[in-house]
């Protein structure tokens, strides 16, 4: 089933691609920079969420706010002849390499305890099933 549905997506996703008009030269930096800063923000989200703080009027003011002022940055830069967008991409980019990295911890760990829980299941069968041996033998 959810073969399917990503063959269904995919080709969703490629009718969309073909209709969809082709941006500009002039707004491709103003859309590349508000790409980056929502995505920033959707790292935080998902950080947040595994660190058990998620609230989602933060989220949304800071999805739009971050885009709004990455974009007011570019076109400040872009007036004064001074690439400033490229300071909001480094701090963007910077934020979402430590959220990636909280992800990152938060499954990793999540998945050693659960090969340790495992192991310690294992052990625990093993030694009831010695201990059933054990009194089968004493009976007899």
């Amino acid at each position: 089933m959810i073969y399917i549905s990503i063959i269904i997506g995919c080709i969703i996703g490629a009718c969309l691609g073909f209709a969809s008009p082709v941006i500009s030269y002039t707004y491709s930096s103003y859309l590349s920079i508000a790409i980056v800063a929502a995505l920033d923000t959707v790292f935080g989200g998902i950080a947040s969420v595994v660190k058990g703080n998620f609230d989602l009027k933060i989220f949304l003011s800071g999805f739009f706010g971050n885009s709004i002022l990455a974009i007011a940055l570019t076109y400040l830069g872009e007036k004064l002849n001074v690439d400033i967008y490229l300071a909001a991409i480094i701090v963007f980019v910077g934020r979402m390499f430590n959220n990636l990295g909280i992800i990152r911890r938060y499954y990793i760990d999540k998945w050693i305890n659960k090969i340790e829980e495992n192991k310690k299941k294992k052990e625990i069968e093993t030694e009831d099933i010695k201990d059933n041996q054990d009194v089968k033998i004493t009976e007899a």
